[in-house]
């Protein structure tokens, strides 16, 4: 017995060991190459494909010098940068496993008055002032040969913009010449200079729009006039935002760019909400908020009625009513993944794109061009007029008659182009009785690319980023993709198209498509109601209305017989009767839609503690039936 015994404890010492050296060993193994399991259905902390293309084609050693200050000081907010601080030197070490000996990481401690504060200053970084500590650094700098590129400070806020950022940079090493992109609108995207009273108030004017600050990163932006006749041929890339009023001359120098081979992203829009804004802040109405190529989209075989905006169920917004409470705006976009191609680079992994008061392109292309639709609705839309759409959202959706007709938001035109101006330049005036030479190009030299959305206000700062001050300064969030879908494209024409799988990732939004979707079928079976009911009523108040015209007297009073008065007053009463109900209605639609998002919010909150609670039991359930079994 005492044998026995024995040799279960040297078994059992036996078999501690073994382990023991066994989990020896693994950690030997993956400590030398650090391993990470990703379980994030997006695979957000994986480096994207963009990123391993690019490092794979690094064929001259790039230096990554990444400075974090280490200084004893422990306050809330050195120790929060110095946790975030890891992060960044743990997807450094993921970019060399990638990159190998053709890229080189460098790690500093800018201490004040060291040789390491003084490198840091010179590659361009900037310190962080902190509350309770010195002057706090957390940057890099990129160089290859006599190219560098700095982020001057790592800021947590850009957590998801971390990848991309440091990615952008190598690219921009590897790249030193930036491509020309030119700029046309009728928008004050590049700014204003504060007026002379404003100036004297020590107020500043308003800075150039995000999305063209961003493009001034990468890219040497220059501005191209509303009225101007020729685009320079040094511009790759022609970005034209709300061409309102655009005169046939600049349309020309357009048409005249699309031909020897430029490349264009034109948004255009039947009303444009940040146009709006600005005309209702001045004194004096400066006309329609539409715009579009007429001339171009003619020739290219498309439509843009700038009368009409695409209002849609399912991807209807909820905007801010009189009283604070939400009311639903169906001609206010935010389309899901449902409404994008995702099976176009530019679109497949973008997240929600707001799209206020959009128009839609019809037609056909003509036969040498070939149209692949980007953005759509679904078919639970309609065209509505766009001087009422976005004013008028619950009469919309009183009246809201869907065509089963899934409009397109956005579109890519891609192949040989042939000229909008048959008869040459029209500012092509004759000299001296004779008509100058015509020297206008008619048909594109190669194939080239246009892209046309039907709004422009997706690039406003107020429809795509939210702003919030905090301790590290101004912190700038993005409300949805709006801004990663349009550096998309100018980056698939005139950068590299790489960095499209890395901006993409960038901003995730996980839309509750489900949800929307029953809510949709629950809003169709109340509106249907209510349009019966509206309808009623209008008809019934026709007919008082008629009713008392026919009974006035010469003296402008009522003249009824009793007959005539029982009728009126039962009209009355039906008008009565019918008001209360549609309210009613209206009343039961809003709280069986509530009623749905509370069941679902509740779902969500109390599936994983009952998962987890009954889970425990079953497991307590069966040990207690092996003990009893024993």
């Amino acid at each position: 017995m005492q044998k026995k015994s024995l040799e279960n404890i040297l078994y059992s010492s036996a078999g501690v060991v073994v382990m023991l050296v066994i989990l020896v060993a693994i950690n030997v193994l993956t400590g030398t190459k650090p391993l990470r399991v990703d379980l994030t259905q997006d695979q957000a902390f994986t480096l994207s494909t963009g990123t391993k293309a690019i490092l794979q084609k690094l064929d001259t050693p790039v230096t990554v010098r990444f400075y974090c200050s280490q200084s004893d000081t422990a306050t809330p907010e050195t120790v929060y940068l110095r946790d975030y601080a890891r992060k960044v030197g743990d997807l450094l070490q993921e970019y060399k496993q990638i990159a190998g000996k053709n890229l080189i990481i460098q790690k500093f401690d800018p201490q004040p008055d060291s040789d390491a504060e003084d490198s840091a200053r010179l590659d361009g970084l900037e310190p962080q002032a902190l509350p309770g500590s010195d002057q706090f650094y957390l940057g890099l700098s990129v160089s290859l040969l006599d190219t560098r590129v700095a982020i001057p400070f790592l800021s947590p806020e850009r957590e998801r913009l971390l990848e991309y950022d440091l990615t952008r940079a190598i690219s921009q090493v590897m790249n030193p010449a930036k491509p020309v992109i030119g700029i046309m609108s009728s928008l004050p995207v590049f700014g204003q200079p504060a007026n002379p009273m404003m100036q004297e108030e020590g107020q500043a004017g308003t800075p150039a729009w995000t999305f063209v600050q961003q493009l001034q990163q990468d890219y040497s932006v220059r501005q191209i006039q509303m009225d101007t006749a020729k685009i320079d041929n040094d511009v790759k890339v022609l970005v034209v935002i709300h061409p309102k009023g655009i005169s046939d001359e600049a349309q020309f120098a357009i048409d005249q760019f699309v031909l020897r081979g430029g490349k264009l992203i034109a948004f255009l829009d039947p009303s444009s909400a940040y146009s709006g804004r600005q005309q209702n802040q001045m004194t004096e109405y400066s006309g329609p908020s539409s715009s579009t190529l007429d001339k171009l989209l003619k020739a290219w075989g498309i439509q843009f009625d700038t009368e009409k905006v695409v209002a849609d169920l399912d991807f209807k917004m909820q905007l801010s009513g009189p009283n604070g409470s939400p009311v639903d705006a169906p001609a206010w976009l935010a389309l899901t993944p449902d409404g994008m191609n995702r099976n176009d680079i530019v679109t497949s992994e973008i997240g929600a794109v707001w799209l206020p008061l959009c128009g839609a392109f019809t037609g056909d292309p003509v036969a040498s061009l070939k149209e692949t639709v980007l953005l759509s609705s679904s078919k639970d839309a309609e065209l509505t007029d766009a001087a009422l759409a976005g004013d008028e959202g619950q009469s919309l959706m009183n009246g809201f008659k869907p065509t089963g007709v899934d409009y397109k938001l956005a579109i890519r035109l891609s192949g040989e182009f042939r000229t909008a101006f048959s008869g040459g330049d029209p500012a092509n005036h004759e000299t001296n009785g004779a008509p100058k030479k015509d020297l206008a190009l008619k048909v594109s030299a190669t194939p080239t690319t246009v892209v046309l959305f039907g709004d422009s206000d997706l690039l406003a700062d107020d429809f795509s980023l939210r702003k919030e001050q905090t301790p590290f300064g101004d912190l700038v969030n993005p409300m949805n993709a709006n801004l990663d879908l349009a550096q998309n494209l100018v980056e698939q024409m005139a950068g590299d198209e790489n960095l499209i799988a890395v901006r993409s990732r960038a901003t995730m939004n996980r839309p509750f498509t489900r949800i929307k979707q029953m809510e949709a079928a629950a809003e169709a079976q109340g509106e249907a109601k209510i349009a019966d009911l509206q309808q009623s009523l209008e008809e019934t108040q026709q007919h008082l209305s008629e009713l008392q015209q026919q009974k006035k007297g010469a003296d402008q009073r009522y003249i009824l017989t009793p007959e005539q008065r029982a009728e009126l007053d039962d009209f009355q009463k039906k008008q009565a009767e019918t008001s209360r109900e549609l309210r009613q209605a209206q009343k039961d639609l809003h709280k069986q839609v509530t009623s749905l998002e509370s069941r679902l919010e509740w779902l969500n909150i109390l599936a994983m503690p009952l998962g987890v609670s009954v889970a425990g039991l079953l497991i307590a359930v069966v040990k207690r039936n092996q003990h009893s079994a024993k």
